[in-house]
């Protein structure tokens, strides 16, 4: 390509809001990106988790579960093993509260969902800068064109010609925004649509870990994925 139609010469030709425009890409395309890789291996790591959750169900009670689980309190199996725990023992400890009014079933279940949602909109900060970077980034981009695009037909009438030399440098310079627009958002839509699909099956896991823990502090039996009783010998906190 020709030196003439480089980001250089963009950004040396450019007036204030050409420049403007091109920083402002150049923020969104940074904060997508560190979101993006940030929440990656966030997910990876959450991932390994959810496979090493099983290990819970195979111990000989509740302490050495938690153990299998690990210490890391950013692990939100083991932040609902605990919270479901804590939610039992102060009901079954408390007589003069209003969710006495709620069975132990219940009670659980509010504590159990309201730590998932807990971990739901710790799981999914971030990904509206991804959604809006990918929303706005290609009209940025074009307004970027279009300015371009003004500011030289602006130019070509100052100088009373419109030869092929004269249009052709700054018409493509001002299409090299677009491009930029593009290329900030395509990898923000991406990014965006890979990690919403990772967090889900994250969350599946965890719903099911949740439905299972639910199952044994309310009648000490995990429930089998046919959907019967299954009784697993740990004996309860």
């Amino acid at each position: 390509m020709n030196s003439q139609f480089g980001l250089a010469n963009v950004w040396s030709q450019g007036d204030i809001v050409t420049k403007s425009v091109a920083v402002l890409l150049l923020a969104m395309s940074l904060a997508s990106w560190m979101v993006i890789i940030i929440k990656s291996l966030d997910l990876i790591k959450y991932k390994r988790i959810a496979r090493a959750a099983e290990d819970f169900w195979h111990s000989e009670d509740f302490a050495a579960g938690l153990t299998k689980l690990g210490g890391d309190p950013t692990n939100p199996f083991r932040q609902l093993a605990l919270e479901g725990r804590e939610a039992t023992l102060h009901h079954r400890n408390t007589k003069a509260h209003l969710h006495d009014a709620l069975d132990v079933s219940d009670w659980v279940t509010r504590t159990l969902r309201n730590a998932i949602d807990e971990f739901t909109a710790k799981l999914q900060s971030g990904l509206a800068i991804l959604a809006s970077v990918g929303s706005t980034a290609p009209f940025v981009g074009l307004f970027g064109t279009v300015w371009g695009i003004y500011h030289a037909l602006l130019s070509i009438g100052a100088a009373g010609q419109a030869t092929i030399d004269k249009v052709a440098g700054p018409i493509g310079e001002s299409l090299i925004m677009t491009a930029l627009g593009l290329a900030v958002a395509i990898p923000a839509v991406l990014g965006y649509n890979a990690l919403v699909r990772g967090n889900k099956g994250v969350l599946q896991k965890l719903s099911r870990f949740a439905h299972d823990l639910h199952a044994y502090f309310v009648t000490g039996a995990r429930v089998s994925a046919g959907g019967q009783a299954n009784v697993v010998p740990m004996k309860k906190a």
